[in-house]
């Protein structure tokens, strides 16, 4: 048994393991739960004790219709992405037809491009001097009728369900593709047809991956940022965006923001009750896929090269397009900053977010008490806020540490510097805030993987905490942990608002930068640091769809 064991040798992790051994389990996860809880509480202390007049115009003309623009773009997107999500997901797990090798992970493939750059994209293709609507003039003339995109509520939701379906994809094809054929062969030993089989026996098994996606797409669309503000669409995002920067009024943005996390706060204790009875379980894989009909075939090929050509290849190839006309007037040495400063910053961000969530799956895992239970819920809330809330929440109380430093140091000379202000660790505290729930629910599902037999024989073998840790864990749980690192590069490098709001000035980020270009109607010129975006995240993304096709969920029950 000893040689089956990796030989011992020192770890990086040694030392933060080492302060997740001691205490009560809740107790422990309590520092790491403040980086959402402490701006939190900053915001609603900071809503209940201003009083502005901004508010209550803000309550009167601008909460009913940002409260309703929002509801209403997440109820549509929600419906879009399972209408488009959940087939494409069981036709390219279960049936056989051409061109499902190919599609089953080209379909991901758009989680590499952001939602603001697909929007800018898809403004620039189909606005009045886009090539869609010059080539329909040229054809039919200039009294031909063609919807308008800009400022397009419908555009927008469109936009969204391009770029948020592969959540709902991903996860669902994992549960179709491990369900087994038990199932769908006792519903059609029951007299059900094929679609009778999926609705009432195939999906209903399927309900805790759908809700896990739905719940990620959501998520994304509650905190979008740059979308909404290329289609001129008002949501809370974008109200927060101008109280504080239009406005230079903290306390109305806080007010704002305590409205909007009361809102998140009861969906996410719906979800938890919701969610409280359902296990994790994974059956044996199912190889025996469904042939089709060769008309029933022409269908799924179709409907997926649709959805590929619209939600990726076309974009692309539009970014393209675009960057070989102006990149010799945009690619300069400002864009190596931006790409450096871009990479260090999703470097930095994954690497503490998959340590912290790390350590938070190992204490949950040793402590099963509620109390420890809803600490480790509370450090994954951070995901189901917008950036703009957690960017005011660090803020302020950043503002505050820092002028009391520049107090203590200003007798040894130091006046009106910026210690902490618009810092590297200001903005990767924000950011691990954000994404360290994507890292967490990958290593905790790999956590839950490794059973207590083998702990056992590591403690009959007389290893401590530590040793276990370093030589059965972290084997085991090396390719959750990798996986989790890259989901969280992924996810910062198209990250705009946090980095918009919390860095220094003149620090920019290839996000920053389309965000300045896109703001100015610069398609164009913004597609050169878009399609860098777009390179270096299809890295990672290539690397999750190697991942899935050896695990059937690498992402675990629920990536939410």
């Amino acid at each position: 048994m000893r040689q089956t064991l990796v030989p011992n040798r020192p770890k990086p992790f040694d030392c933060l393991i080492a302060l997740a051994t001691v205490k009560t389990g809740a107790f422990k996860a309590l520092p790491i739960a403040l980086l959402t809880l402490i701006p939190l509480g900053v915001i609603f202390y900071l809503a209940l004790s201003s009083e502005t007049n901004l508010w209550a115009h803000f309550a009167r003309y601008v909460l009913p219709s940002v409260v309703g623009n929002t509801l209403l773009l997440m109820v549509c997107v929600a419906a879009g992405v399972l209408v488009v999500g959940v087939p494409l997901a069981w036709i390219t797990a279960v049936c056989e037809f051409p061109g499902r090798r190919f599609f089953q992970w080209a379909l991901v493939l758009p989680l590499a491009i952001p939602a603001y750059v697909l929007a800018f994209v898809q403004m620039g293709i189909f606005e009045f001097t886009g090539p869609v609507q010059t080539t329909a003039r040229q054809l039919f003339g200039d009294g031909v009728w063609i919807p308008e995109i800009r400022g397009s509520f419908w555009g927008l939701v469109l936009v969204m369900v391009l770029a948020f379906y592969p959540y709902v994809y991903l996860l669902c094809r994992s549960a179709f593709a491990t369900q087994g054929p038990r199932a769908m062969e006792a519903a059609r030993c029951l007299g059900m047809g094929p679609y009778q089989a999926f609705f009432k026996a195939a999906l209903p098994m399927a309900k805790p991956w759908v809700a896990g996606g739905l719940a990620l797409v959501l998520m994304e669309t509650l905190a979008d940022f740059g979308a909404v503000v290329v289609f001129n669409h008002d949501t809370f995002s974008t109200a927060l965006y101008k109280a504080w920067f239009d406005m230079h009024n903290l306390g109305t943005a806080a007010q704002l923001a305590s409205v909007l996390i009361l809102t998140v706060l009861a969906v996410f204790a719906l979800e938890l009750h919701a969610m409280r009875a359902q296990r994790f379980h994974v059956n044996n894989p199912n190889t025996a896929r469904i042939p089709l009909k060769k008309s029933h075939a022409l269908v799924c090929f179709g409907a997926c090269a649709f959805l590929f050509a619209f939600a990726f290849a076309i974009p692309v190839i539009q970014l393209v397009v675009w960057a070989t006309e102006t990149w010799l007037a945009q690619l300069d040495r400002r864009y190596l900053e931006f790409t450096l400063n871009s990479l260090v910053l999703s470097i930095l961000t994954a690497f503490i977010a998959t340590t912290l969530a790390l350590i938070l799956a190992w204490i949950k895992r040793n402590n099963s008490d509620r109390q420890t239970l809803w600490v480790t819920r509370m450090a994954n809330l951070g995901y189901a806020l917008p950036g703009v809330v957690l960017a005011i929440g660090l803020y302020i109380p950043i503002a505050w540490l820092d002028e009391q430093l520049i107090g203590l140091l200003h007798p040894m000379g130091f006046d009106g510097v910026q210690l902490l202000k618009g810092t590297l660790a200001t903005l990767l505290l924000a950011l691990t805030a954000r994404f360290m729930a994507v890292a967490f629910q990958s290593t905790d599902s790999s956590m839950q993987r490794i059973t207590r037999n083998q702990e056992e024989v590591c403690a009959s073998l007389g290893l401590g905490t530590v040793q276990t840790l370093r030589r059965l864990h972290f084997p085991l749980l090396r390719t959750g942990i990798l996986v989790a690192f890259m989901m969280v590069a992924i996810d910062v490098m198209k990250e705009m608002p946090i980095t918009l709001m919390t860095r220094q000035y003149g620090w920019d980020t290839l996000a920053v930068r389309v965000y300045q270009l896109t703001s100015e109607s610069m398609w164009a010129e913004a597609a050169t640091p878009a399609l860098i975006i777009v390179g270096i995240g299809l890295l990672p993304v290539f690397y999750l769809m190697r991942q899935s096709t050896h695990q059937p969920n690498p992402m675990g029950k629920n990536s939410a």
